[in-house]
């Protein structure tokens, strides 16, 4: 029966190395992790500890800029909220951590 197909011969298993596993081959995932760190996670903590200390420090008559593109001057600073004039005669009253940056003194003009 075998005239036409020849008949199949299974191969052997691969030796395996006696020792298991290698130090080596964790070497790419290691260079993976270190280059993330230093790219991604290392410069994000620097920002958030900035931005931490730009919060501490508001105070009263401070000129900022709010997440949502709001300009204006701080008028009164609570634990959690500060109250910011946006206008002549209104004012709103955000979290203190929706403040992206701090402008300097002049920006706002009532």
């Amino acid at each position: 029966m075998s005239f036409f197909i020849s008949d199949a011969w299974a191969e052997t298993a691969p030796a395996v190395a006696p020792g298991g596993l290698n130090i080596i081959e964790f070497v790419p995932l290691i260079l993976i992790f270190i280059v993330f760190y230093f790219m991604l996670i290392r410069p994000q903590m620097k920002r958030a500890k900035e931005h931490k200390k730009l919060i501490e420090a508001l105070a009263k008559n401070d000129e900022v800029v709010t997440s949502g593109g709001l300009l204006g001057k701080i008028t009164r600073v609570d634990e959690s909220f500060i109250t910011i004039e946006i206008a002549p005669g209104v004012e709103i009253k955000v979290q203190r951590s929706s403040v992206t940056s701090v402008v300097p003194k002049g920006t706002y003009k009532s």
